[in-house]
């Protein structure tokens, strides 16, 4: 492939999160993405200074996606879920980007755009900005870990097998609920989870 003569971080940003899908974080470093672009690796660095910059271009790409603007009508339980579910649609098309949203997230203009809505919509029920920390926090950490789960240990996986087949006399509790467990969906864990979230903060008193 030819050398192109000059390189958009747009350009640049696609060829990092080829990378990514492909190879994963551990794969990720300045030769691969410069090789995914048919370039050398210090003909990469005209561009961009080191893997950080990478990380930050494709969470950028992947997040820069998603529609920051707050949802027209609906309760604050349901503005919000809108909101999650824009990031998960994305993030989930990409799965290895997980990491890099929590590493990126004081610097990405798209995380913060996202939060800046979220954090407005939660000043509903939540006016005690103290209390409207550990809320953000929490769904955030929510919204991260269930996307993980989701793409590395889904309900349908092998794991959920082996916990149905656990002795019942000493796992009695989770090998009932790893039977049920092979029944539920991706959407109603991930939606289930999110409501109970949800309604449990609308339910939580002051201070």
């Amino acid at each position: 492939m030819p050398r192109p003569r000059s390189l958009t971080p747009e350009q640049i940003a696609a060829a990092a999160l080829a990378v990514l899908d492909r190879d994963g974080l551990g794969g990720l470093n300045m030769r691969a993405v410069a090789h995914e672009l048919g370039m050398s690796t210090m003909g990469l660095y005209r561009y961009v200074h080191d893997r950080e910059d990478l990380e930050g271009l494709i969470v950028e790409r992947v997040l820069g996606a998603v529609d920051p603007a707050p949802p027209a009508g609906g309760t604050w339980q349901e503005r919000v879920t809108v909101m999650v579910e824009r990031v998960r649609v994305a993030v989930g098309a990409h799965p290895a980007v997980v990491p890099l949203t929590m590493t990126h997230r004081h610097s990405s203009p798209a995380i913060l755009r996202w939060s800046e809505t979220v954090a407005g919509i939660l000043s509903e029920p939540v006016g005690d900005a103290r209390r409207r920390v550990v809320a953000l926090r929490g769904l955030l950490s929510y919204l991260i870990g269930a996307i993980q789960l989701e793409h590395l240990g889904p309900l349908s996986g092998p794991g959920t097998v082996a916990i149905a087949g656990l002795d019942p006399a000493s796992f009695p509790n989770m090998r009932d609920l790893g039977a049920e467990a092979r029944r539920v969906g991706p959407d109603e864990e991930f939606h289930g989870g999110l409501a109970l979230l949800l309604n449990g903060l609308d339910a939580s008193p002051p201070g």
